[in-house]
């Protein structure tokens, strides 16, 4: 018995690709470069977050342990 071969029911198309882009890919993208740019242009709305102290206990042990 041979087997059959499938063939391609459509050519592949030439040229260009024709790609569209659904609206939010675009408009995310914008958004978070607005919300970054206000931050940058007024820093008093950024506030640093605080470690917990036992996170940062825990890392200078760590440092000194390895110091060692």
């Amino acid at each position: 018995m041979s087997a059959r071969t499938h063939t391609r029911p459509h050519p592949a198309p030439r040229g260009g690709v024709d790609l569209r882009l659904p609206w939010w890919a675009l408009a995310l993208p914008a958004l978070a470069f607005v919300a970054l740019l206000t931050l940058l242009l007024n820093p008093a709305d950024a506030h640093a977050a605080t470690a917990e102290p036992g996170i940062t206990h825990l890392i200078e042990r760590a440092q000194q342990l390895i110091a060692r």
